[in-house]
């Protein structure tokens, strides 16, 4: 796997601070959900970073999920994740565009939406 740096990498943090924090429990008591999303640099399906968001412990990590069965999995290029992480591109408008792919339970994926991620101050 290469060793690119991803601009997602830095939403992702802040997402593990966010789910660490009060609004973040309460996500996790809400969607109780876990995602995989899958990101590319350039090309989806080549070189994918793989992150776990799990909200139903509130964690986010890299790599494959240890424990069992993802709910969904979401496939982005970097750019596109950021533009739906920050809430410039519509989740539904990415994936009628292509600029985002779903495997898994599609209620499961209606769940994931901009509201999840936390609200940047700079990005």
């Amino acid at each position: 796997m290469a060793n690119t740096q991803l601009k997602s990498d830095a939403i992702m943090d802040m997402m593990k601070e966010h789910l660490s924090s009060d609004a973040g429990k309460d996500l996790t008591e809400k969607i109780g959900l876990v995602y995989q999303i899958n990101i590319a640099p350039k090309k989806l399906g080549f070189e994918e970073v793989t992150f776990i968001v799990d909200l139903k412990k509130g964690e986010v990590t890299k790599g494959k999920y240890e424990g069992g069965k993802v709910d969904a999995t979401f496939s982005f290029k970097d750019d596109d994740f950021v533009k739906v992480a920050t809430g410039k591109m519509n989740p539904q408008i990415a994936f009628i565009r292509g600029a985002m792919k779903i495997k898994g339970s599609l209620s499961a994926a209606q769940k994931f939406t901009p509201d999840i991620f936390p609200k940047p101050s700079k990005l």
